[in-house]
């Protein structure tokens, strides 16, 4: 999902990654979200192929529930209906299937870091530099954004590898975030800043 121009004039830093300080965030890649996710898996699997060849870490979050009523909270009363862990909708798309030995982190709110291990992994393989892919934008991807950006990570937001239900959600989030919280790059233009 990507609308062209309309957020650049809010861009206030042009900061690129390095690569000994990056790691990739994969938001919610999971069958639930499939509809909404399809124009973007090629560019999420380019970047997770690309991360790997530089051995830099790529992280995985699923987002699912046991027992919405008991562990929902909020999102519970707010949506009515979640994701139940364990059936066909939680499960990570099998096209970008995590390797042995990469990290999945299960949430139940919008935010991957939110009592999650996600910022201590991130200071233990000395992460500085935060690239978000997946879905949907506005929601589980720029909470988790915002909540880096509050811990001191630069934040790198890739534009056409987000998607959620249409685009003027996308576009208010990437013009939120380029003002006040991430650098936003679109999949190939990181990927040729990393070499590729």
């Amino acid at each position: 999902m990507v609308i062209e121009g309309g957020f650049y004039k809010y861009m206030v830093h042009k900061w690129r990654p390095f690569v000994e300080k990056t790691a990739l965030l994969v938001v919610d890649m999971q069958e639930y979200f499939r509809p909404i996710s399809s124009g973007i898996v090629e560019n999420v699997k380019k970047l997770i192929e690309g991360f790997r060849k530089l051995k830099r870490p790529v992280i995985f979050s699923v987002h699912g529930h046991k027992d919405p009523k008991l562990d929902g909270g909020m999102l519970y009363k707010w949506w009515g209906e979640l994701i139940i862990e364990g059936s066909f909708d939680d499960r990570i798309m099998g096209e970008l299937a995590p390797l042995e030995g990469e990290k999945i982190i299960r949430k139940r709110r919008y935010s991957v870091f939110y009592k999650t291990d996600l910022e201590e992994h991130l200071r233990k393989e000395g992460v500085e530099d935060l690239v978000i892919c997946g879905v949907m934008t506005n929601l589980c991807c720029e909470t988790t954004a915002r909540d880096a950006f509050m811990r001191d990570f630069r934040v790198f937001f890739i534009e056409d590898a987000t998607a959620t239900v249409n685009p003027e959600l996308h576009l208010a989030t990437l013009m939120n975030l380029a003002y006040g919280f991430a650098v936003i790059m679109k999949a190939d233009e990181l990927l040729k800043h990393f070499g590729f």
